[in-house]
């Protein structure tokens, strides 16, 4: 199996503008990225394809195939899906909170299509063992779209509902949850920016929260 991880690093996530500078901004996707891809290698997986653009750098030493597309996303995954015959995993690359755990119990569900919901409706991470009986349509309620597309084309589907997984991370309060429950190279750099450390303890400030 692989997996595929849709990347943007230029402009991205301006909904943290409140909290971080476009500069940080950039360099905290790039986080999240390598701990979704550390925790994708934690669970075995070795096939690792970044689906970007070549204006957005991915990091030279990540272990990961790059393919580059320029359409939008659900142009650019589809067409990604009509190239592979083997069981895929999609997600996001704002998930830093994701675990080795959580994959390994995905890719073991024994339904054609898993798919995890995040907040609002839309869809975080999706298995699909069979490419070439799928296909994606992000944004707009998502989550219902691969759910409908799964039963009109027969495809049997698992839920997997987990907090952690169903928070990407797009404004400011997601990022007290990175504190709360990080790991990672995001965490890191999280509890620098904004935590402080008194007792041996990280504090959160408030502002966050808002």
């Amino acid at each position: 199996m692989r997996a595929v991880i849709p990347y943007k690093r230029q402009r991205a996530k301006s909904r943290l503008s409140p909290a971080l500078t476009l500069q940080e901004r950039e360099h905290f996707v790039e986080l999240m990225l390598r701990d979704v891809v550390e925790s994708l290698q934690d669970a075995g997986i070795n096939k690792i394809d970044v689906l970007t653009t070549p204006s957005n750098g991915v990091p030279d030493d990540l272990d990961v195939n790059i393919v580059f597309s320029e359409h939008d996303l659900n142009e650019a995954i589809n067409t990604y899906l009509d190239t592979v015959s083997e069981p895929t995993l999609i997600i996001m690359a704002d998930l830093p909170l994701v675990t080795s755990c959580h994959i390994r119990e995905i890719i073991a569900i024994e339904k054609d299509l898993v798919i995890v919901p995040g907040k609002g409706g839309g869809t975080n991470v999706l298995f699909i063992r069979n490419p070439d009986k799928f296909y994606v349509k992000y944004y707009d309620s998502s989550f219902l779209n691969h759910c409908r597309i799964a039963d009109e084309m027969k495809q049997s589907i698992h839920v997997y509902d987990s907090f952690l997984l169903s928070t990407d991370i797009d404004e400011p309060p997601d990022l007290v949850e990175i504190m709360l429950h990080g790991r990672g190279l995001s965490k890191v750099y999280i509890d620098r920016k904004f935590g402080m450390e008194e007792n041996g303890k990280a504090r959160v400030r408030l502002s966050l929260c808002k």
